[in-house]
């Protein structure tokens, strides 16, 4: 499996990498929201996980691009946590929505 990981923190982009590494998972990092649609178009990745706060382009509208052309599945990963965000995310269509702070393996059973 190899994921798109779109998140502009190196530090937890880092961790996560390592955490997904150590479960078989490959990913590949972009830390803007510009690069992350279009990697994420690319068909190159099984999946997405997509922060909402990040520059160039936030993860909704990522998400929103995302869904016009793609059925891949998006677990959004913020810091953007209130209910009134979990329910924007999932209606727009993201597949689950974990908010930071969270367990590694929170991210892997989504």
């Amino acid at each position: 499996m190899h994921v798109l990981l779109v998140d502009d923190d190196p530090a937890l982009s880092e961790m996560l990498t390592e955490y997904l590494a150590g479960e078989g998972i490959r990913t590949t990092a972009a830390f803007n929201g510009v690069d992350g649609a279009a990697a994420a178009l690319s068909g190159k990745f099984d999946a997405v996980i997509l922060d909402v706060m990040l520059p160039g382009m936030d993860g909704n509208e990522v998400l929103r691009r995302i869904r016009q052309k793609s059925a891949i599945p998006v677990i959004m990963l913020t810091a953007k946590g209130g209910d009134v965000d979990r329910v924007v995310g999932l209606e727009m269509g993201a597949d689950d929505y974990v908010a930071k702070p969270y367990f590694p393996r929170e991210a892997t059973a989504a």
